[in-house]
C-alpha cells in the first residue's frame, strides 16, 4: 500500500468567507488551494474505450426529461490498474439511501479493488466533510452541491462536483405535496403565505425544485414559512394541519399518493442530477489518475447493475436491500432511481439562483467551471471534449 506524499498547499487567493461556512473555512484557513488550480497541470490523453460508444456521452444542454441516460455496455469500461495502489476516503451523509447503492455494490463486488483502489467510506455531514476535503484528509465527497458547497468555493475551497448520481423514474412522486379542500384543483393551488413542512434546510439542492414548484403556484421562496421537521413529523404535520405542504421524500410520499385530499406539485426534475461525487485537490491535480480509477469503477458499477431498472431482478434487489441495511418491502415500494453519472449544462446556475432567493448564498455567482468539472468522467468513457 502507498501512502501519497502531500505537497503544502497554497493559500486561498479569496477570503470572502460567509455565514454559512465561517466556522469551517476558519478553521481551513491557509490550507485549500486557490481557486483556478483544479484543471491537471498538463494535457491528459484521452483513448478510446471498448464498450463505450456514442451512448456513453450526451449532450450536457439537452434536459429533455426523457432524455436517455448515459450508458457503455455491461462490464465497461473496463478496470485500468493503477501503477501502485492507492487508499481513498469517500465521505457521505448516509450509507442507506438508495443513491448510495452504487458506491456500496461497487465496493461489494471489488470493481475498486480493479482499479488498484482501496476505498473507504466515512459518514460525515457535507458541512463537516468540506474543509476535510479542501485541505485534503477526505479524497471525495458523495453528496451535492449544496450552499455550502458554493460558499466554500467562494471562500477559496478548491473542489469540483464531477460525476451525477441520479434523477426520479417516470412514476416518481417524491417532492412537494400540498393539501387540499373542497374539491380546489391541484393546478388553481396558491402557495403564497403558506407554511410548508421540511426535513431539508434552504441551503439544500431541493431548494431548486421547491422554487420551480413555488413560482407555478404564485410564490416565490421568501412568500412561504419554512418549517424544518424531523423525518417522523414532516407527515404528521401535512395530514394533521401543522402546514400546508411538505417535501415527501422515498417511501413517505406513498402514504398520501392516491388521496382526494393531498396533490402532487413537483419534485426534482427528471434527466437531472442534483448531486454525485465531488473532488478535492487530491483527487483534482495531486492524483488524476486515481480521480478517473474511481470513476471509471462507479461508471462501470452503473453500466453492469443499474442500466435499467434494477429493481426489476428480485434477487439483486435482496441484495440491495441488505447492502444498504434497509428493510426490502420499502426499497420496492418505489421506481427504481435512474443513475446518471453525466452533469447536465446550467445545473449550477439554476441552483446558486435558488441559493440566494433562499437568501443562503452571498456574493456573484460563480461560473459553471468553478462548480464543475466533466474531464474526468469522459475520460473514463473514451470521450474528447
Amino acid at each position: 500500500m502507498r501512502t501519497r506524499p502531500r505537497r503544502p498547499a497554497r493559500r486561498p487567493r479569496t477570503r470572502r468567507t460567509t455565514a454559512v461556512l465561517a466556522a469551517a473555512l476558519a478553521l481551513s484557513a491557509g490550507c485549500a488551494a486557490g481557486p483556478d488550480t483544479a484543471a491537471p497541470a498538463a494535457p491528459r490523453t484521452i483513448k478510446p474505450v471498448r464498450g463505450c460508444g456514442a451512448s456513453s456521452w450526451t449532450d450536457p444542454a439537452d434536459l429533455s426529461p426523457g432524455r436517455a441516460p448515459a450508458r457503455c455496455a455491461r462490464g465497461a469500461p473496463a478496470p485500468v490498474p493503477l501503477t501502485g495502489h492507492r487508499t481513498l476516503t469517500i465521505a457521505t451523509g448516509t450509507l442507506t439511501a438508495e443513491y448510495t447503492a452504487p458506491l456500496r455494490v461497487a465496493l461489494a463486488k471489488g470493481e475498486f479493488r480493479k482499479e488498484g483502489l482501496d476505498v473507504r467510506l466515512k459518514v460525515l455531514p457535507t458541512p463537516d466533510a468540506l474543509p476535510l476535503l479542501a485541505r485534503g484528509e477526505l479524497d471525495a465527497l458523495w453528496a451535492a452541491p449544496e450552499a455550502a458547497v458554493v460558499n466554500g468555493v467562494h471562500g477559496g475551497f478548491d473542489i469540483r462536483w464531477v460525476a451525477g448520481n441520479f434523477s426520479p423514474a417516470p412514476g416518481s412522486r417524491s417532492g412537494l405535496w400540498v393539501r387540499i379542500e373542497n374539491g380546489e384543483r391541484a393546478s388553481a393551488v396558491s402557495l403564497k403565505g403558506t407554511t410548508l413542512g421540511t426535513m431539508i434546510g434552504k441551503g439544500s439542492v431541493i431548494m431548486y425544485p421547491m422554487a420551480r414548484a413555488f413560482a407555478a403556484h404564485g410564490a416565490a421562496l421568501d412568500a412561504v414559512t419554512f418549517r424544518q421537521l424531523g423525518p417522523a413529523d414532516v407527515l404528521t404535520a401535512l395530514t394533521g394541519g401543522g402546514v400546508d405542504s411538505a417535501w415527501l421524500l422515498d417511501p413517505v410520499w406513498r402514504q398520501v399518493d392516491g388521496s382526494a385530499r393531498y396533490a402532487f406539485l413537483g419534485g426534482q426534475p427528471q434527466g437531472e442530477p442534483l448531486g454525485g461525487a465531488l473532488y478535492g485537490p487530491n483527487l483534482l491535480t495531486k492524483d488524476p489518475d486515481a480521480g478517473v480509477a474511481l470513476l471509471r469503477a462507479y461508471v462501470r458499477t452503473v453500466n453492469t447493475y443499474f442500466a435499467g431498472d434494477y429493481k426489476a431482478d428480485k434477487a439483486f434487489t435482496g441484495e440491495l436491500a441488505r447492502l444498504l441495511g434497509v428493510d426490502r418491502a420499502v426499497l420496492e415500494a418505489v421506481p427504481a432511481l435512474r443513475m446518471d453519472w453525466e452533469i447536465r449544462k446550467g445545473t449550477t446556475d439554476r441552483l446558486q439562483r435558488a441559493y440566494r432567493d433562499a437568501g443562503v448564498v452571498k456574493g456573484d455567482p460563480l461560473p459553471e467551471n468553478r462548480l464543475v468539472d466533466r474531464r474526468l468522467y469522459a475520460e473514463a468513457v473514451g470521450h474528447r471534449m
